[in-house]
């Protein structure tokens, strides 16, 4: 019997095992069938397909439905034919244009390989070692690919002409509005939680959820305390402490620090959350100390952190304590200093040294940020932060880097004291192998930028240092580093250190580092350096890659920006300086405009831009009589009129300059002598012999000593005819003996 496709000898059944595994089966078709031959797979329709001498069928019959479906893929071709593998674990068979799956037993396929090429040889297979990636290692690597665009706004502000801010303080109005609404949000879903319990985040956002700060526990008990505790609930906590009292039980030495830390952190005064308005801060009834140990700190949201009041909850629940341990005094020490009763807090250390207690490195680093305000002059104020360090020594604590910074911090106030003593600290940092931050070479630039003698070498050390190494933020004070740093430059006018400080900010992604209002700081300083010291080309150039991606220029940028365009005469350049002035609304600035208007008229140029000046007065002329009524105490100056005058005359618009004049006179202010002589030469180069003699008796309305002079060069410049000379004649007479009345 013949295949009906192949013509081979007939075909043999390939045997099914079931019980054994899919190799086991595979190798059983060459013990009992083995050599050339056609096999007939079981199946519907006893499909058969023919495999010469040696080569094993490249499927296991694992059960028919497998062996029905690798007949119907293989076709009418022989399988060296066909056999053609198309990537990991997929065939495809002649003319069939695609691959198509195979399932292949991997114990099979190792024997097919060891059979076609016996010496290949065995590899080991080395692992790599795992790598731990951070969390934002992809959204940085995609960060990477994408450069700021210099020409869109902030991220943060909607891509939308009409929410796009036109100006610095709308930005800000923006930004707060934006806030708001957030804490709106944040209210609603904190206090309605119940409404917000589905959760459509994927993976898990709990910032997102609301907050369940709402008291499980009602009876009275420790347990109750620390849940009260937990939730940052100050006053409830207070209120079960004190029932925990009068009911006769115990509390841990462990929870009451707790509780401490939590009054001492908040000032007795429930944490204000974002959402909340500013008037539940506030509380009837308080008392704060002397104002002179006492004041106000802002937190860095900008909300004001009240003073330490005298016998608060916290001293009152210390002075209850039966018994104190180390961490009660550094609390109430760290406590004190945070909120401004820094008397009480070197009080409260005196305690811990007679109850022969250790403080803690953050304690000590309070009391020295609290160490310049115990002293009136330098060497106290130096001679109490020694003795300060002499104890942590004794007492074996030690310093950090925060503690280094608050010493530096406080030599700031020492005078030139300072700069001796920051240098020893360095010293004394390097000792103990503590690496610098950010804000320690700030604050060793604050000690020395008020002595600029100094300052020039000790930036370009510090720059020096920075650049050798890496940096991370360590302090809160570290970003503020960038700011400073450009302001040392601005003051020692450095150009090239200027340009050292930016490419370190950008060469260790310093942007990431700076919050908006320091970032604003920063570029706001170093545009009003470029204007003082770069070329004009140059100035613009970074003007156009900082705004508006980085910042809105404000009236002080636009004022050094005009002033670096009149420097470098640079005319040309006024037409962009001007929309910009148009579009970030700076036009209802009297400075803005006063400088404006002052660079057009302080020297003649061009006819051509003399016309461009003319368009530029026009416009303010028609802001200033939209805004009446909004800057009626800025509007209509002498000096805006008698300028506005000067460049309609110059461009030969004469009308518009004969009403300025009017327009002088109908606020009673008087012009001055150039803005008369340049509207005679425009109504001269109009021949306007009428408005000449309209100009004299101006003149002499306002009884101004140079209505003579005028009224001869009227009379020699203009044909008149005989009436008008005799106008002109009368107006002098007047005007002669008006000066002599007054003589």
């Amino acid at each position: 019997m013949t295949s009906r496709r192949t013509g081979a000898p007939a075909a043999t059944s390939l045997p099914t095992r079931q019980t054994r595994g899919c190799a086991t089966r595979c190798r059983s078709v060459r013990e009992e069938g083995g050599g050339a031959g056609t096999y007939q797979v079981p199946g519907r329709g006893g499909k058969e397909w023919y495999f010469p001498e040696g080569m094993v069928p490249p499927f296991p019959a694992c059960a028919v439905w497998d062996a029905k479906m690798a007949v119907r893929w293989l076709g009418a071709a022989s399988w060296r034919q066909s056999g053609q593998l198309r990537g990991r674990g997929r065939l495809q068979a002649p003319g069939s244009g695609r691959a198509q799956p195979c399932r292949l037993c991997s114990e099979s396929a190792s024997l097919q390989k060891t059979v076609s090429d016996p010496g290949v040889p065995n590899e080991e297979v080395v692992i790599p070692r795992r790598k731990t990636w951070d969390k934002l290692a992809v959204l940085q690597a995609l960060a990477s690919t994408v450069k700021r665009d210099p020409t869109s706004v902030h991220y943060m502000i909607h891509d939308d002409p009409f929410l796009i801010p036109r100006s610095s303080t709308e930005f800000h109005v923006f930004a707060l509005s934006k806030q708001s609404g957030e804490n709106a949000a944040k209210y609603i879903i904190n206090e309605f939680p119940r409404y917000f319990e589905r959760e459509i985040a994927e993976p898990h956002i709990p910032c997102l959820m609301p907050e369940n700060l709402i008291p499980q526990i009602e009876e009275v008990s420790e347990a109750a305390l620390k849940e009260r505790i937990q939730f940052r609930k100050v006053k409830a906590s207070v209120d079960m402490y004190d029932q925990l009292l009068q009911a006769g039980s115990a509390v841990s030495l462990k929870t009451t620090n707790s509780l401490l830390d939590l009054l001492c952190f908040y000032g007795d005064q429930e944490p204000v959350r974002d959402y909340l308005p500013d008037k539940e801060m506030t509380e009837e009834g308080i008392a704060p100390i002397e104002q002179k140990e006492g004041r106000y700190l802002r937190n860095t949201k900008g909300i004001d952190i009240y003073n330490w009041r005298e016998n608060n909850n916290a001293e009152r629940i210390f002075n209850l304590m039966p018994e104190r341990n180390a961490h009660s005094y550094c609390t109430m020490i760290r406590g004190m200093v945070k909120h401004g009763a820094y008397k009480k807090a070197f009080t409260m250390y005196r305690d811990l040294l007679n109850e022969r207690h250790r403080a803690d490195v953050g304690t000590f680093n309070a009391l020295l940020l609290a160490a310049p305000r115990m002293k009136e002059n330098s060497r106290g104020r130096w001679k109490l932060t020694k003795d300060l360090l002499t104890c942590m020594a004794r007492q074996n604590v030690q310093p950090n880097v925060l503690t280094f910074n608050n010493i530096l911090k406080g030599l700031k106030y020492c005078g030139p004291l300072g700069k001796t003593a920051s240098l020893q600290v360095l010293n004394e940092m390097k000792a103990v192998n503590i690496e610098p931050s950010l804000a320690t070479f700030k604050h060793i630039l604050d000690t020395f930028d008020a002595f600029p003698e100094g300052s020039g070498k000790i930036i370009v050390d510090i720059l020096n240092k920075i650049e050798s190494g890496s940096f991370v933020l360590q302090d809160p004070d570290d970003p503020v580093f960038f700011v400073t740093a450009m302001q040392v430059c601005m003051n020692l006018k450095d150009l090239e250190l200027g340009y050292r400080v930016h490419r370190l900010l950008e060469s260790r992604s310093g942007w990431t580092f700076l919050s908006m209002n320091l970032q604003y700081a920063y570029c706001a300083r170093f545009f009003s350096f470029l204007c003082m010291m770069e070329q004009i080309d140059v100035v613009m150039k970074w003007y156009k890659e900082m705004v508006p991606s980085l910042l809105y220029p404000n009236y002080k940028m636009m004022h050094d920006l005009l002033q670096a365009v009149d420097a470098a005469n640079s005319l040309e350049m006024f037409p962009q300086v001007w929309e910009d002035i148009k579009q970030f609304d700076h036009l209802g600035r009297p400075e803005i405009l006063n400088q404006v208007l002052a660079l057009m008229t302080r020297e003649l140029h061009p006819q051509e831009t003399q016309m461009m000046f003319a368009n530029c007065a026009a416009e303010i002329k028609s802001m200033l009589e939209a805004s009446e009524k909004i800057w009626f105490s800025h509007k209509w100056t002498t000096r805006i009129l008698g300028d506005m005058a000067i460049v309609f005359s110059r461009a030969g618009r004469t009308q518009d300059a004969w009403n300025m004049l009017e327009m002088l006179q109908k606020q009673n202010c008087v012009p001055s002598v150039l803005v008369l002589d340049e509207v005679l030469n425009s109504i001269k180069r109009s021949n306007l012999p009428d408005q000449a003699l309209k100009l004299v008796k101006l003149a002499a309305d306002f009884s101004l000593p140079t209505t003579p002079k005028l009224a001869s060069r009227v009379l020699e410049e203009f044909e008149l005819s005989e009436e008008q000379k005799k106008i002109l004649k009368n107006i002098s007479d007047d005007s002669d003996s008006d000066s002599d009345s007054d003589k």
